[in-house]
């Protein structure tokens, strides 16, 4: 296996696990990436830069995530480059910790069906991992995401996992279970918001039980708000394709961003789903690890955005 610092670690041939094939591809002008697939859905993760999962889709299908065209197939940038995709970010956000460079080669390894990129120490003294394991059939993906400190200092920070999603759809979450007054007294979960959040802007939806979030390619104003749910979930649905990620959250623990697990994000350009874990104290060569449940579904219809009809295309997946 090649050293760190060096170029992403190329497989000899394709790695095979039952159904689950790895094999080495290029894509989108980067030479050096990896498509993971059961034959009926796919994962590009790139060995160039990141560690960043590129794409997830039904194989020969459309991507489900943003991708930002002029930035696709470089690297060695001297800013941040948002590209697209998935990525691995510590939170609270912050200039030096959060956007610290990911531009740089990854080291790749494929075994057992299961694909680990992990990036070199990055300037703000992290380490940080991302690990793809795809169900034999189906579309089910779990993404273990690692951030470890590689500093001589404790750092006091939470794993963040960012999706940005294809322009044109909408995002989807959901609310803690609901009650009634008088039997439900106290607060159930924080609604956080940011200065540029406006809840009056046309693409926020609200039902008693759901969030959504239109992505408007004709509007660049920036919204996002965050919550807290023990069943973190966002879907996303796209067309009449619908893409769901969920983890799961501690209500004991201490959240960043007044205790958010799940935050979303909108411009003209793309709409994030964005999952925390809580706030670790990581002293020197300490990790933390944040797992993320994802699928994808195709022929999925919304009639209206009722919670009737939002449990049916949505609440039955959450369930499984």
């Amino acid at each position: 296996m090649q050293d760190m610092r060096g170029a992403a670690f190329i497989l000899s041939a394709a790695v095979m696990s039952a159904e689950v094939t790895i094999e080495h591809t290029g894509y989108q002008g980067w030479h050096n990436c990896w498509r993971v697939t059961n034959g009926t859905v796919e994962v590009i993760v790139t060995g160039d830069v990141g560690p960043r999962i590129l794409r997830y889709a039904y194989v020969g299908g459309r991507n489900i995530f943003k991708e930002y065209a002029a930035q696709m197939g470089k690297s060695g940038e001297s800013e941040y480059q948002i590209r697209g995709g998935h990525r691995l970010w510590v939170a609270p956000e912050d200039l030096k910790t959060t956007w610290a460079m990911d531009n740089g080669s990854v080291q790749v390894e494929g075994v057992g069906g299961v694909l680990t990129a992990t990036q070199p120490v990055d300037g703000a003294g992290f380490q940080k991992q991302i690990v793809v394991r795809l169900a034999p059939t189906g579309s089910e993906v779990e993404v273990v995401h690692r951030v470890r400190n590689m500093s001589s200092l404790p750092m006091d920070v939470a794993p963040w996992a960012l999706t940005m999603m294809a322009p044109g759809g909408v995002g989807i979450t959901g609310f803690p279970p609901r009650g009634k007054h008088p039997d439900a007294l106290l607060p159930t979960n924080p609604l956080v918001m940011w200065a540029y959040t406006n809840l009056g802007d046309p693409r926020w939806g609200f039902t008693r039980k759901y969030l959504t979030l239109r992505q408007d390619p004709k509007n660049n104003e920036p919204q996002k708000v965050g919550l807290f749910n023990a069943k973190t979930w966002g879907a996303y649905l796209l067309g009449s394709e619908l893409f769901v990620k969920q983890t799961t959250a501690d209500s004991t623990k201490r959240y960043p961003d007044f205790g958010s697990s799940f935050e979303t994000f909108t411009n003209g350009e793309m709409l994030e789903l964005e999952t925390l874990g809580p706030m670790h104290r990581l002293d020197q060569a300490q990790a933390m690890e944040h797992v993320e449940k994802w699928l994808l579904r195709r022929n999925v219809r919304v009639a209206e955005w009722t919670d009737a009809e939002l449990d049916r295309a949505v609440g039955a997946l959450l369930a499984r």
